[in-house]
């Protein structure tokens, strides 16, 4: 009997075994995933959850609800990845957060802190922060700080509150043309953008933010971005970089050290987002090929770090971005060119309304591993150079 663990239940690791159940033989292969939690969140509702658009019971289900048949889960942590004896060692962990006057809405214990701080909250200065880069999605700050002016504007104390974007990039994106589409609607919305903030510490007493040239930037309110980093696991088991990530062939997703050991989702050193629709173009691209792999046959170069996001704006509209390793977020249309029916780089309703559907979708399509009537590969159909 062939075995295949699966370390961790989160989005790529659900997708995985869902996917690979279909396509493998139950009878040659035994299929275990590992996780210490329940729960599975639906982590773009967490965004919501401050404004009240969603509340707890719309990002949460148990785990096993997604995890099919045939496939044994264990409910425990992993501590030490053992490659060379083919083992990993497991273990219990848990971490107890603390809030005050800085939040973030990475957590469900942040975003419904932060939803009960927001419903009394006066006005004043509120800071969004990306402390440092890699973070886990690059344009949820900048959903978060256009909510924010939404949901202001709709408690009547917009002309109170003061809304800045502090970022360690040069402009609102990592890419210049979509950096130029955003920094304009941020401007709209006067919102401020404090580029090249590189903060050095925090000073809670004080409620400042220190830059490393000691250059301070004042809140009432700080909504924090963590760097988004791999579990301590990696660095237990030597497999990661600095930031404990593994290192793997970034179309593959096959260890570079190791050929027992594949990598999707948030563990995996490639230089895109750790979002949901990357894991799901990733899985569409590494299941066909880890049955390859497995047959013994060269596995081809097919995930091209395609990646697309909606990014809601506010005020019932949102923008889509769709990209890749080789090619910057473009304006035009999508999936159909000239048709659409989602606007890249511009406001519209109709992308609101593609995010607002993206929940269902998560829950009963890519979740279940199943497939979408859209190429994993990122195309330049309907993109305006």
């Amino acid at each position: 009997m062939k075995k295949l663990l699966v370390l961790g239940a989160g989005t790529a690791g659900t997708m995985v075994v869902n996917r690979l159940c279909r396509m493998l033989d139950c009878d040659e292969w035994q299929i275990t995933i590992v996780d210490p939690h329940e729960t599975h969140y639906y982590q773009p509702g967490f965004l919501f959850i401050p404004f009240g658009m969603y509340s707890k019971n719309d990002v949460v289900k148990p785990k096993r609800d997604f995890i099919p048949a045939g496939v044994q889960m264990i409910k425990a942590a992993a501590d030490v990845i053992e490659p060379d004896q083919n083992r990993v060692k497991l273990t219990d962990g848990r971490i107890l957060p603390w809030y005050k006057s800085i939040y973030d809405f990475y957590t469900i214990e942040g975003a419904l802190a932060l939803a009960k701080r927001l419903r009394d909250w006066e006005g004043g200065r509120l800071v969004v922060n990306v402390v440092e880069n890699p973070i886990k999605c690059p344009v949820a700050p900048l959903e978060f700080i256009m909510l924010a002016d939404w949901f202001f504007h709709e408690q009547g104390i917009r002309d109170r509150v003061e809304l800045i974007y502090a970022t360690p990039l040069s402009g609102a994106f990592t890419k210049p043309i979509a950096a130029k589409h955003l920094g304009d609607i941020l401007e709209q919305k006067n919102v401020k953008v404090v580029p090249d903030f590189m903060v050095e510490h925090v000073d809670p007493d004080a409620r400042k933010l220190v830059h490393y040239d000691e250059t301070e930037l004042e809140y009432d309110l700080l909504v924090t971005v963590p760097l988004n980093m791999g579990d301590d696991l990696i660095a237990r088991s030597s497999l990661g970089d600095e930031l404990n990530y593994v290192p793997v062939d970034k179309h593959t997703f096959l260890s570079n050290q190791h050929p027992n050991i594949f990598v999707l989702g948030d563990a995996a050193s490639v230089p895109t987002s750790k979002a949901g629709s990357v894991a799901h173009f990733a899985v569409d691209c590494f299941a066909e090929n880890f049955v390859r792999y497995t047959d013994g046959l060269e596995m081809h170069p097919s995930f091209d770090g395609h990646a697309n996001c909606f990014i809601e704006s506010g005020f019932g509209k949102g923008l889509l971005i769709d990209f890749n390793y080789d090619v910057e977020p473009l304006p035009g249309r999508y999936p159909l060119p000239g048709v659409g029916p989602f606007t890249l780089l511009q406001e519209s309703e109709m992308n609101h309304w593609g995010k607002m559907m993206f929940r269902w979708m998560y829950w009963n399509i890519l979740l279940k591993g199943q497939e979408l009537p859209l190429p994993a590969r990122m195309s330049m159909s309907g993109k305006w150079k």
